[in-house]
């Protein structure tokens, strides 16, 4: 018998700084969803909390719809088909991927959904992680747009986080001298002890700027995941032809007056380059990055750590913990299903 009712949570009010215990509503609703023609019924098993969904509530222009007042918050997920509509390319039992939310139970249509193929040596929740948007992510900042060589060095920011661990892999396998940047000792401690980074530095540590002038020095390759006071600094830093990837802002996304950079003149007289990027406009690299992806996974040498919290109703109170340094590794949200709610 199918579940009575499903869970899901909705945008309740935009935040005006940070997200607080009236942006989000948990609605507990009669279980009605029935997939139509070209669709499937997918039971939600882990969600994906990411820096860039605080962007998402905001209502002004961006690479993509801000969701709306009375929506579902939008988030990638993994899951399992349960139901497939007629004429539908799924069929019960397949492991999915696709935007389908903050919910326990989602109907989406074919095309927004992937069929997954776990690789020798992965989980399901690689797909949230190396094998999902994170690993492209970090593969395409680092080498579309970076174009790491070997022998640079490399400047990560957020480097315990989901995309910045897997960049200092990444970096590390391609040649680089990687230097990592982090919030806490036990987190600079992770990264030199299990990922192999040459040097990570506390940036909250009082000494980080005589520290990082001792280690590091200047940079070939900033990938930068946090902006401000670290951006700011970074550009004092530079070597010459130096580059600095945009790839998040995690120090602003709950500032409603971010400052601004000083340090640009910096560009001029090293030459350097600063650019953003959207991953979404390299969809053609995915599944060569993917098989690379993959076959590391296989081999054992890309090491993955998931912060997982139980509970879909936690979700609104774990996705701060992006901003403030609560998490290493990738956050994940585990949906709980009732052992009875067999469909």
């Amino acid at each position: 018998m199918p579940p009575s009712h499903y869970t899901r949570i909705t945008l309740a009010e935009r935040p005006k700084a940070e997200i607080n215990s009236s942006t989000f509503r948990t609605e507990v609703v009669p279980f009605d969803l029935k997939p139509g023609d070209g669709q499937v019924l997918v039971r939600v098993e882990h969600i994906s909390l990411d820096p860039a969904m605080r962007g998402w509530l905001n209502d002004r222009k961006s690479y993509i719809r801000p969701v709306q007042i009375g929506e579902v918050m939008r988030a990638l997920a993994v899951g399992v088909v349960v139901e497939a509509g007629a004429g539908s390319a799924f069929a019960p039992g397949d492991s999915v991927s696709g935007t389908l939310g903050w919910t326990d139970y989602a109907v989406v249509d074919d095309k927004d959904v992937q069929k997954l193929h776990i690789p020798k040596g992965g989980q399901l929740l690689d797909y949230l992680g190396p094998l999902g948007l994170i690993g492209m992510t970090a593969y395409v900042g680092l080498v579309d747009v970076g174009k790491v060589k070997s022998g640079e060095k490399l400047l990560v920011s957020g480097a315990a986080g989901a995309t910045g661990s897997l960049v200092c892999q990444l970096g590390k396998k391609m040649g680089a001298q990687v230097y990592a940047i982090a919030g806490s000792d036990e987190k600079c401690a992770w990264l030199e002890s299990e990922l192999g980074v040459d040097k990570a530095l506390n940036y909250k540590s009082p000494t980080f700027h005589d520290d990082f002038k001792k280690h590091v020095s200047s940079f070939d390759l900033y990938f930068d995941n946090v902006g401000g006071d670290l951006l700011n600094f970074a550009l004092t830093r530079m070597n010459v032809h130096a580059r600095i990837v945009l790839c998040g802002a995690i120090s602003a996304y709950n500032d409603p007056n971010p400052k601004g950079i000083t340090a640009y003149q910096t560009l001029i007289t090293q030459r350097g380059k600063l650019e953003g990027f959207i991953v979404f406009d390299y969809a053609h690299r995915y599944p060569a990055i993917g098989q690379e992806m993959a076959k590391w996974i296989a081999d054992g040498s890309l090491k993955r750590k998931f912060h997982v919290v139980e509970g879909l109703e936690k979700a609104p109170e774990a996705l701060p913990m992006l901003y403030n340094g609560g998490n290493t590794g990738k956050l994940v949200i585990k949906v709980v299903h009732p052992a009875d709610a067999k469909l």
